[in-house]
């Protein structure tokens, strides 16, 4: 019998092996045509194609609750009202702190300007390869597409790395006026960067160039027109976002010391004040005395 076990195993593993390669070998999937009467779409795989998935339930944000980042909200609303209306737009970079807005402010625009006919389809960093087969049913369409893509970073030798600097700039099949492209990061690059590369770097006539390494990783961020950085919010700013928070969730919850005290306890439990976490703290708070 034990004889026979390793025997076994090994045809089980063949056999998966054998299926995934049946698997692949599958055209994309037909059973289930896309409902273009969503909001919002979730690129999900399948075999080697996917499928437009409906997000039945898109976060509903509003630009009003988002504190702290005006001019990242003025930049992009207006970049974003160019776009639903047919005018020349750019692709958003959003890098920064964990926590500050950038995912957030995208979901508030799709509901800022939901009823001017944007859309949001959600694609996984490591789905970029896919983009022509994202992008194929969109072209066309009378609603407005914005690819998001968040927490994007890339290793060194990722294929999602060439799919979506083609995709932005630089391959002779572009993207249709309908689609443009928002990612977040908390990479302002979008790769990881090291200090063994800055000796790459070359004084030519009292210029600084950057080595072939930098210059490949700079290329990809530079194809975003729109560049925004979020940074930390200092302990104000936090405390308004918590103020905001209790009210939104709780009209009669007061903002006394003992909250503002409270408060402070829980960014400092976590080593960051962020709008994520004054809204944590603000469902802890008001829940706690709900109970």
């Amino acid at each position: 019998m034990k004889a026979e076990e390793p025997r076994s195993e090994a045809a089980w593993r063949r056999a998966e092996q054998l299926i995934e390669r049946l698997e692949a070998l599958l055209p994309p999937p037909q059973a289930r045509t896309t409902d273009w009467r969503a909001l919002a779409y979730r690129w999900r795989r399948h075999g080697r194609g996917g499928i437009l998935e409906p997000i039945e339930q898109p976060h509903r944000l509003a630009l009003g609750d988002l504190l702290g980042i005006d001019h990242q909200k003025t930049v992009l609303a207006r970049n974003t009202l160019q776009f639903v209306q047919g005018l020349p737009c750019n692709n958003a970079l959003l890098w920064g702190s964990r926590g500050t807005g950038k995912s957030s402010l995208v979901k508030a625009l799709l509901n800022e300007y939901a009823d001017r006919g944007l859309r949001v389809v959600e694609v996984d960093g490591h789905d970029l390869c896919d983009l022509p087969s994202i992008v194929g049913p969109l072209a066309g369409r009378d609603e407005r597409f914005i690819l998001f893509t968040d927490d994007l970073s890339f290793a060194a030798d990722d294929p999602s790395y060439r799919a979506l600097k083609a995709m932005l700039d630089g391959s002779v099949a572009v993207a249709p006026p309908n689609v443009v492209i928002y990612a977040t990061s908390n990479r302002r690059h979008l790769m990881p960067e090291f200090m063994q590369e800055n000796l790459e770097a070359r004084n030519l006539g009292g210029e600084i160039h950057h080595g072939e390494t930098v210059e490949e990783k700079i290329s990809l961020s530079e194809r975003f027109g729109v560049w925004l950085a979020f940074h930390p919010f200092n302990q104000d700013t936090y405390l308004a976002i918590v103020r905001h928070w209790l009210s939104h969730l709780d009209a009669q919850q007061a903002f006394d010391e003992s909250a503002r005290e409270a408060a402070l306890r829980w960014a400092l439990q976590r080593g960051s004040r962020s709008g994520r976490v004054a809204r944590q703290f603000a469902a802890d708070w008001v829940g706690q005395r709900r109970l």
